[in-house]
């Protein structure tokens, strides 16, 4: 889908609004998590509403703690399933999945946080404890 060059948006200029790098875009180019940009005829990078909505989506799964190696793996099957008719539901169980998984994992770093808390606030109280011993003997 070609768009107007009204409708594209500067490699730059996108890092800029995503506050990310240039080279953060050419990298996930680069692994395929995204498809070549369209380029002008200096071969600057050029990106379209559609190429804009997927490298939030991946921003967004980045944020998520999903790794690169689970995106690319997504990446693929909505490649397959965008030009099989956008028939989404190959990727959608396994992007349940994934997110299952991540969600298993912060559950687990919350129960240790929890865990670690209590331990501090039992510390602190025993510290409390002594130096009031110490104020009452002194």
């Amino acid at each position: 889908m070609n768009a107007t060059p009204e409708d594209l948006v500067q490699i730059g200029e996108l890092a800029k609004r995503l506050g990310i790098t240039t080279r953060t875009i050419r990298y996930y180019e680069e692994i395929g998590l995204m498809g070549p940009p369209e380029r002008l005829g200096g071969g600057t990078r050029m990106y379209n509403r559609e190429d804009i909505l997927r490298l939030k989506f991946i921003l967004k799964m980045k944020d998520l703690g999903i790794s690169l190696k689970e995106m690319q793996e997504l990446a693929e099957n909505y490649d397959e399933s965008y030009d099989s008719y956008k028939n989404f539901g190959r990727i959608t169980p396994r992007l349940l999945e994934i997110l299952d998984l991540h969600i298993h994992k912060v559950d687990e770093k919350i129960s240790s946080l929890s865990s670690l808390r209590k331990e501090i606030v039992d510390y602190r109280s025993r510290i409390l404890n002594i130096l009031k011993d110490q104020a009452a003997t002194s």
